[in-house]
């Protein structure tokens, strides 16, 4: 009886949190696409695959791979020579050199771009087809944005970062201009940047539809939801992933009090949150819902939680695996 009197009230004794979980969030399509492609792979034959770059921004889906199997490289030199193991590129694709390079090594390559980076690939090769000065919205060094300029010969491609980029830019013929987007960027950000091109260049091409893809537009108009209603905002997320910042910078943008990054429950500066009666939570793109369980778990230790689900849009998208994974390949 004693003990259960103790729990009783060390239940009682713990404060009320609402906890406010957006919809949707964590993996997407084109990452679900990309952890499939290096797990098949691993499947079908067996330990090693090697991967070029991290497969998703997230070291826990990372971890899980390497326990598996998978060899993580950052470039194909440091693949030995002469292997019969498959190759697997990343999620955010890579330049034209990359495929050449594997090709010219004999390695079995599987590519794991996800589809609407593809999308923005080949949409500046038909500008550049078609003879347009290209640039590019996005930002430097970003493996999608490496993988996109490195599409086209040196000097193709203009990078455009910010808003004053933007004014600045002069073009060789403001008459022949396109743009193309990163698909992980703040979609406001995003447009104050066309905005600026538009109206400087009335004749510049677009895509038909917009760059930035549904996974990132739907996970930050969910947190433009919650994050003006809660005391905090906690987005599961590694800080080199570019969806998981822009949703961060969204809360904060949205009057969220307190909005931070967080990789694992572990990562969680207690200090943050003292006194919130409200904390809203949703994970980056490349986020296991794992992780998500995780960092509730953790609050579940210190406050009596109440939890309901905020929605944006529904997703059921769904990429296939490469041609040569499918059950149905030769």
């Amino acid at each position: 009886m004693s003990s259960i009197s103790a729990s009783s009230l060390s239940a009682s004794a713990k404060p009320d949190l609402k906890i406010v979980l957006c919809s949707p969030r964590g993996f997407c399509a084109g990452v679900v696409r990309a952890i499939d492609t290096v797990e098949r792979a691993l499947t079908i034959y067996g330990a090693p695959v090697y991967v070029r770059h991290e497969i998703v921004h997230n070291r826990y889906v990372v971890d899980s791979l390497k326990t598996k199997g998978a060899i993580f490289v950052e470039e194909l030199a440091e693949i030995p020579d002469n292997t019969n193991a498959p190759v697997v590129f990343s999620a955010h694709g890579v330049p034209k050199s990359v495929p050449a390079d594997a090709r010219a090594r004999n390695f079995f390559s599987l590519d794991a771009t996800c589809p609407l980076v593809t999308k923005v690939h080949r949409e500046a090769a038909i500008h550049f087809k078609r003879g347009r000065e290209i640039l590019l919205i996005g930002h430097s060094h970003h493996p999608e944005v490496v993988g996109t300029l490195g599409q086209l010969p040196v000097g193709a491609v203009t990078l455009i970062e910010t808003a004053e980029d933007a004014k600045t830019f002069t073009p060789k013929n403001p008459d022949n201009l396109a743009f193309v987007t990163q698909t992980t960027l703040s979609i406001d950000d995003t447009a104050e940047i066309v905005a600026l091109l538009k109206g400087r260049f009335p004749n510049i091409s677009g895509p038909h539809k917009e760059d930035i893809c549904y996974a990132t537009t739907n996970r930050q108009l969910a947190v433009k939801k919650v994050a003006p209603v809660v005391d905090a905002l906690i987005v599961v997320g590694a800080p080199n992933s570019s969806n998981s910042q822009r949703l961060r910078e969204v809360a904060e943008r949205e009057g969220c009090p307190v909005s931070v990054l967080a990789q694992r429950a572990a990562d969680i500066d207690w200090s943050r949150f003292e006194g919130i009666k409200s904390l809203g939570i949703t994970a980056g793109a490349s986020a296991p819902e794992v992780i998500v369980e995780e960092i509730m778990g953790a609050f579940a230790e210190r406050y009596n939680l109440h939890v309901e689900t905020v929605s944006a849009a529904e997703e059921n998208e769904f990429f296939p695996l490469p041609r040569s994974l499918r059950p149905d390949a030769a």
